[in-house]
């Protein structure tokens, strides 16, 4: 389980996280929610230990993030950022492999790690390509595939963050990648990811968290976070929550 308790991040002068709690159980989808500026890329920083907490703390498994040994956390605890910063030339495959490099599981078990994150990513097909040749969207399916296998196999014990994880997708590898993300839940790890399709959220999280200005909005199942009312508040927009006639999802439209 990763927590966070009275986390605090100051950025020159601002409070740019203000007493956030949250907590990702094992299982469990938790999706971060919130306008731009709101503070949600400044969460997953503070939550994989890039921003020190200004006050308050973030917890792995109950025990401080510091302390974790960096072996240790990178098997239990992966992020997928915004975008990647990888510019060398390796092949796809290789670009996957580098996610079982805090493990020593032996090739037979890393191998199966990098096939199965091959084919949860749809990216089976590209993996002999030079990762710079590809497009944005598939260099994050890429990456994508690149966690998967870093918390290969998936257990309580593991933890996905990622952030705005479909935002160079097509319509078609956007679900496919947040099904993959479900799968993983399924398979008992923990995940939060930060959104900005907010019907994709109420469709494949378990519990939203919505940010407002650096502090908790509102936090719990779809049905109570998205609301209309709390909604054009915080995005200063009047939006409408109807349900989706096939899927009974909430689906968040501008009115």
């Amino acid at each position: 389980m990763l927590t966070a308790r009275g986390l605090t991040i100051l950025r020159g002068g601002r409070r740019a996280l203000d007493d956030v709690e949250l907590a990702v159980p094992p299982g469990q989808v938790l999706a971060v929610l919130g306008p731009n500026g709101a503070g949600k890329s400044t969460l997953i920083d503070a939550l994989t230990g890039e921003l020190a907490p200004s006050g308050g703390e973030v917890a792995l498994h109950g025990q401080p993030l510091p302390r974790w040994p960096g072996e240790a956390r990178a098997q239990r605890l992966a992020v997928l950022p915004q975008r990647s910063t990888l510019e060398f030339a390796f092949r796809v495959d290789e670009i996957v492999a580098m996610g079982r490099l805090p493990h020593a599981s032996g090739r037979s078990a890393d191998a199966q790690a990098i096939e199965q994150a091959l084919a949860q990513a749809d990216v089976t097909h590209l993996r002999a390509r030079n990762y710079l040749s590809l497009s944005g969207g598939e260099r994050q399916r890429v990456q994508l595939a690149r966690v998967l296998a870093q918390l290969w196999p998936a257990s309580a014990d593991r933890v996905l963050l990622l952030d705005e994880p479909t935002a160079a997708l097509d319509p078609l590898h956007q679900i496919a990648v947040l099904e993959a993300v479900k799968q993983l839940a399924t398979a008992g790890a923990a995940v939060l990811m930060v959104l900005h399709d907010l019907s994709l959220a109420a469709r494949f999280a378990d519990r939203l968290l919505l940010l407002d200005k650096g502090r908790v909005a509102c936090v719990g199942e779809p049905e109570a976070v998205l609301r209309s009312t709390t909604l054009s508040d915080v995005f200063g927009l009047a939006l409408s929550v109807e349900r989706h006639p096939e899927r009974d999802h909430l689906l968040v439209f501008p009115r």
